[in-house]
């Protein structure tokens, strides 16, 4: 467990690693069950697994389960953000309880392409929800060498804002509010600690 408790990571001969979101994005510990996420190695693509508790709050989008649903992160959801720290582009994917999904492109937060498509599925039972993304290889720029992860559930004044890596309390100043973009609270993700250090990230004509 990394300093202050903000990450679980784990990692064993199956090559996969595991995260745990216990923080707000303002360094806040959360008072429930932690949003587990685990990436494991995939031959088309890093399978990212979620596990978290299902908050019903705000209702489903409007959008088909399976599908790209633009505006996703106004209602519950988990992401996480892939980043080549020398050069500002970065990935993100946003997974929801209810099926949809949304992958953006990015550079250093300007938009270079949304709305990619992404094999997800996702279930609901008892009080949890679990989904499990493929995100292909393709997607990821060249490089990735940080990471964060995010929750969001609830609405209104009971809107949670939570991340793996926070902004720590002292930096946060009067009127501030969260910030998903910020890449400077990023930290060190490696994809060979998964797939291993044989491994070579395939080339993308998307990054060109």
């Amino acid at each position: 467990m990394e300093a202050l408790g903000y990450i679980s990571h784990f990692l064993d001969s199956f090559m996969w690693i595991e995260y745990k979101i216990v923080t707000t994005w303002d360094s806040l510990l959360v008072m429930h069950a932690p949003v587990t996420i685990k990436f494991k190695p995939g031959d088309q693509g890093l399978v990212m697994e979620v596990s978290s508790l299902f908050f019903d709050d705000p209702p489903a989008p409007s959008g088909e389960p399976g599908k790209p649903f633009d505006g996703l992160w106004d209602y519950e959801v988990v992401e996480s953000f892939f980043l080549n720290s020398a050069t500002s582009n970065y990935l993100e994917v946003e997974l929801c309880p209810h099926g949809q999904h949304l992958v953006l492109r990015l550079s250093g937060g300007d938009c270079l392409e949304k709305g990619l498509e992404l094999a997800f599925k996702a279930d609901i039972n008892w009080g949890n929800w679990n989904g499990t993304a493929i995100i292909p290889w393709d997607y990821f720029p060249p490089g990735v060498d940080k990471m964060n992860s995010y929750a969001i559930h609830g609405s209104g004044i009971g809107k949670m804002y939570e991340a793996l890596y926070p902004i720590p309390r002292e930096e946060i100043e009067e009127g501030q509010g969260p910030n998903f973009h910020l890449l400077e609270y990023f930290k060190d993700f490696w994809l060979k600690d998964i797939m291993g250090e044989d491994w070579n990230q395939p080339p993308s004509d998307r990054w060109v």
